[in-house]
């Protein structure tokens, strides 16, 4: 602890309650698309749709919570929000038909949307700019830990319960629960003063510093490209994946995404936010060309850890990048905009994609992973400007 300052009570909280909610999250979403399209029998344009209005109602309460974040009290925005979390999971655990499964990940994602900013700005409490990449990254370390241990505990229920997914999913609500008791645990931050304004005027998103608009401009076109991760382990099913190698085969994603977020944040920090993002972008454009093109068990596998690495350099380093060009009594709803319109993305890229899909998913995983390739080299050859007033990294700012 005394050679990392930077690693705080809240910081450690906020890991926890994470690694325990993605265990719960994780255990349940690499067997939603079969549950859908197997057990229910929708078709795949339902799994796209589900996962895309999910992260749709996220992204709608993520600006305002973020809002909220910057003038009430976080920790209990950060309780609803988990406590959310769980009662979506126990409706699609019951879930009888799709539409109930749709109203189960809506109001996960409802939670996911009310807790993602305050979280996020609880987190950085204290923490300085120069060390925020290995926070985050050792938060989305921790979350993703979480992502790691739920697909292995979804095997074992599995094995356990013969098979049946519907008792595996009640599974899933243990972890969700003590989450949300864990957050009462965290410290509410004192609120730092926010610079001298006309009475009467709020701050808003054009207040926001136009360094962070290009930033966060770029990754939601990107966003329009990244749909649901839901997709590609259909994609895996259709190509001759089982049930139980589908969430091992998700589990290796989660573990390279664990084993590659604390770095990530570290080299983010020493050598700039934007060479490691670009860098992530030209990994999910592979990962999801050779996903569209390949039928190869073995090399699927590989591609879908190649796309774990491009989650573990990109999540964090985002988070720390967008938090980088904001003013402290603007962390929260930054965080919220970003994260809002992020979300927005992945609601259009999982309606489109879903559309799509035809057989076999080949042609959206080709159209995104060209598009992400286009994307990511112009982050990287983008010419950084100039005395960028605030925090700001040179090497970080783009366009």
């Amino acid at each position: 602890m005394r050679n990392r300052p930077w690693l705080t009570r809240n910081l450690k909280i906020t890991s926890a309650v994470s690694f325990l909610q993605d265990a719960a999250s994780e255990l349940l979403y690499p067997l939603m698309p079969i549950l859908l399209t197997t057990v229910l029998g929708a078709p795949a344009a339902v799994v796209g749709a589900v996962e895309g209005v999910a992260e749709g109602v996220a992204a709608l309460t993520k600006y305002v919570s973020g809002r909220l974040a910057d003038r009430r009290r976080k920790v209990p925005l950060v309780g609803l929000g988990y406590g959310l979390a769980a009662l979506g999971k126990l409706f699609v655990a019951a879930a009888g038909v799709w539409p109930v499964v749709l109203v189960g990940r809506c109001v996960d994602r409802l939670g996911k949307g009310i807790r993602g900013a305050p979280r996020d700005a609880l987190l950085v409490d204290g923490i300085p700019v120069a060390a925020r990449g290995r926070a985050f990254g050792f938060h989305r370390a921790a979350d993703t830990a979480g992502a790691v241990v739920g697909p292995l505990l979804a095997l074992a229920a599995l094995r356990a319960l013969d098979g049946d997914i519907r008792l595996v999913l009640w599974v899933a609500l243990v972890p969700a629960v003590m989450s949300a008791l864990l957050v009462f645990a965290l410290r509410e931050p004192q609120r730092p003063a926010a610079p001298a304004r006309a009475p009467g005027v709020a701050v808003s998103p054009e207040a926001l510093p136009r360094a962070f608009w290009r930033v966060v401009g770029l990754l939601t076109v990107f966003s329009l490209v990244n749909f649901p991760d839901a997709l590609l382990l259909l994609r895996l099913h259709e190509i001759g994946f089982s049930v139980s190698l589908v969430v091992l085969a998700y589990a290796t994603y989660n573990a390279v995404y664990a084993t590659l977020s604390y770095p990530a944040g570290a080299v983010a920090d020493r050598l700039g936010h934007r060479l490691v993002i670009g860098v992530g972008l030209l990994v999910f454009a592979v990962s999801y060309a050779g996903l569209g093109l390949t039928e190869n068990q073995v090399v699927a596998w590989l591609l879908l850890a190649g796309y774990g690495a491009f989650t573990g350099l990109t999540d964090g380093v985002g988070k720390a990048w967008v938090s980088s060009l904001l003013p402290g009594h603007q962390q929260g709803t930054g965080q919220g905009v970003f994260q809002g319109l992020l979300g927005a993305g992945v609601l259009v890229a999982g309606l489109w994609a879903g559309l799509a899909w035809g057989d076999d998913g080949s042609v959206p995983l080709l159209v995104s992973g060209g598009a992400a390739g286009v994307i990511g080299l112009v982050v990287l050859v983008a010419r950084p400007a100039r005395n960028t007033p605030g925090p700001l990294l040179e090497a970080d700012a783009v366009l």
